[in-house]
């Protein structure tokens, strides 16, 4: 088990995006934090003069920066809350991070051992490259795009500014607290509120592996659609296509998959094939999901251009679905595109008043279109 774990931190270096992903799915996390507190170990044998304990890296991505990249994930563009976020993904994302740490710090060992004059330089390039591995972490855990991403990485490292305060006591603390006898009572007493914290990873990994599981049977098209959504989440494109292909290769009717390979392409600027996909979900179900497919063709025939028939398609779906904040700001894009600025002006409006009056559960990701409507808005 511990070699396949340490197969996928090496793995990092090649493929970091789609070795996150593997340690999201089939990662330990005992492993990771284990891997934490030896690579630690190992830097303060070979720099005698850094003044470190075993277990300090560890604990600042335990209690400190993990929170704060949840933190920074609720604020950026999630859908729930960081209550629900904590619960959810404290335990994936501490899974990967301590992952991150230490194929980051792996080389500065080897560099401190035999060249430890470079190690200050090699100190801020292991810390940047740990930044960059954390992009693809938040991009897998969270499921965001690449500028809220970004964004999120850029905000996590002020949660250090609360360890730099808080360190001195809490070091103090915990020299009264590494008692063998001490560490046993609380883990036997809080063990129930470690398995909590844990529960959200082992969940996931369950779910994919029954996922795997039924994909093996040649006639599940269900499967693959699911595990396809999975990759389309974190933005592994390729592999949900295929998943995609698959359901669809299986059940020709499964308008779902035809569906997400309609999104798919448009994100990736296929419009001919995208329009394929979807004129073939208008066929089995014009009102797929909500009658969303109209909403997705008028966005669709807005990148092509074709103003007068996005039009048509968005004021189908408004007629249905008349306060959706991302209906709205695409219809106020169509019309833009006519030339009729000022009905343009009054839909991206109405996104924006949508917006605030959606339900809770939906309200961040219409954020995001209020966000886009009111820029445009100011640059017509």
């Amino acid at each position: 088990m511990f070699t396949s774990d340490l197969k996928l931190i090496l793995r990092l270096y090649p493929q970091p995006s789609a070795a996150m992903s593997d340690i999201l799915d089939q990662g330990n996390l005992w492993f990771s934090t284990i891997a934490v507190i030896l690579v630690t170990l190992a830097l303060g044998h070979a720099l005698p003069e850094l003044s470190v304990s075993f277990y300090e890296p560890l604990l600042v991505l335990a209690l400190f920066y993990v929170p704060g990249t949840l933190i920074g994930g609720s604020l950026v563009g999630r859908v729930t809350g960081f209550n629900t976020s904590f619960q959810r993904d404290f335990a994936p994302l501490l899974t990967c991070a301590a992952a991150a740490w230490t194929a980051a710090n792996t080389p500065l060992v080897l560099i401190a051992w035999f060249r430890p004059e470079l190690v200050l330089a090699a100190a801020g390039l292991a810390y940047l490259y740990f930044a960059v591995l954390m992009f693809f972490a938040v991009r897998v855990v969270f499921g965001t795009d690449n500028g809220p991403a970004i964004a999120v990485v850029f905000l996590s490292p002020f949660s250090l500014v609360a360890a730099y305060f808080l360190w001195g006591p809490l070091h103090y603390l915990l020299s009264w607290l590494a008692s063998p006898f001490v560490l046993f009572y609380a883990f036997y007493f809080l063990r129930g509120e470690f398995g909590n914290l844990t529960a959200g990873l082992r969940r996931g990994q369950s779910y994919r592996r029954n996922l795997e599981a039924a994909a093996i049977n040649p006639h599940d098209g269900e499967a693959q659609y699911q595990l396809g959504l999975i990759f389309q989440q974190r933005r592994q494109y390729a592999e949900a296509i295929r998943r995609f292909t698959n359901a669809i290769t299986i059940d020709p009717t499964h308008t779902d998959a035809h569906f997400q390979l309609g999104r798919i392409a448009r994100d990736q600027g296929r419009l001919k094939d995208a329009l394929g996909f979807f004129q073939t979900v208008v066929i089995q179900d014009e009102r797929h999901s909500q009658s969303e497919i109209l909403r997705e063709l008028g966005a669709l025939y807005i990148a092509a251009r074709q103003y007068q028939v996005a039009e048509r398609e968005l004021a189908a779906f408004l007629e249905r679905h008349p306060y959706d904040s991302e209906g709205l700001f695409y219809y106020g894009q169509a019309l833009k595109g006519l030339g009729r600025a000022k009905e343009a002006v009054e839909a991206w409006q109405r996104s924006t008043e949508a917006a605030s009056l959606a339900p809770a559960y939906i309200r961040r990701n219409a954020a995001k279109w209020s966000r886009l409507a009111r820029k445009a808005a100011k640059e017509d």
